[in-house]
């Protein structure tokens, strides 16, 4: 398993937090099992489009927008043209909760994804039930034959799942475990640092069929433009967003240079 860094603690706590609410785990699977399938998440993010993210703050960035509302954000971000929303689930170290996810569910219409550190299947049907349609599962978090009851979870959840990698051992589990949809984490785990050159590394080794998430280190129009360019089939941002004074604004120029780009690239082949 990949060196978590400066994100163990955090990975610490979300087992105890798995813990705590395993003794529903039986209840929360049968609620979610008969809830009606979420989109499918490889044919929603199956080209130029952008995940737009909601979270308060992060470890590496401090505090972001602190007095959010997340309907009203999330619903703005659907009027923008985002192909999905992905909701910051953790408090201590991201602000966020499931009351925030529930919030976005009732306000839009598109699929929502909670992003938080899974580190086992309870959590899955969790999300579900809380109105997640896709969970975010992380390669380096997941070790084990965690990743594939995580997967198999989702499955039995009617959920779609979004399988973070940041390395080449991440991306060879990903890929072993069955993921139809990858996100390349231009993120460092040890240092937090992010380098864009990642993505197209990671890119060149995923196999036609699966669906490329890249992630982290956009900040601008620009970004969004070089990672389809470079073989992205959706750009996940939240930092800028949140930075930004109209976030709504900088997500629509986003959204159009994503389906641009995604139609050069088309044209081109």
């Amino acid at each position: 398993m990949t060196a978590l860094g400066v994100l163990a603690p955090i990975i610490e706590r979300k087992r105890a937090e798995a813990a705590a609410i395993h003794c529903g785990r039986a209840a929360m699977f049968a609620h979610a099992a008969n809830l009606e399938h979420a989109p499918a998440i490889e044919r929603v993010l199956a080209g130029g489009s952008v995940l737009a993210e909601i979270k308060r703050r992060s470890p590496s960035g401090g505090v972001l927008r602190a007095d959010l509302d997340p309907a009203d954000l999330g619903s703005a971000y659907e009027g923008a043209g985002a192909a999905a929303i992905s909701v910051l689930t953790d408090g201590p170290d991201f602000g966020g909760s499931l009351e925030d996810l529930v919030a976005v569910r009732a306000a839009v219409e598109i699929p929502v994804l909670r992003k938080d550190f899974v580190v086992a299947a309870v959590q899955v049907a969790e999300a579900r039930v809380a109105g997640a349609d896709w969970v975010l599962l992380i390669a380096a978090v997941l070790d084990g034959g965690s990743l594939e009851e995580a997967l198999e979870a989702a499955r039995r959840c009617g959920a779609g799942a979004l399988v973070e990698v940041h390395t080449d051992e991440d991306l060879d589990r990903a890929l072993g475990s069955g993921a139809r949809c990858v996100g390349v984490n231009n993120r460092d785990l040890t240092t937090l640092a992010t380098d864009l050159g990642t993505f197209a590394r990671l890119r060149n080794r995923v196999p036609s069929g699966v669906v490329t998430v890249a992630e982290s280190g956009v900040r601008g129009v620009a970004d969004v433009t070089r990672l389809v360019d470079e073989g992205a089939d959706a750009v996940l941002v939240g930092e800028a967003l949140m930075r930004h004074a109209t976030p709504a604004a900088l997500l629509a120029e986003m959204v159009a240079a994503a389906e641009a780009a995604w139609a050069a690239t088309r044209t081109a082949r």
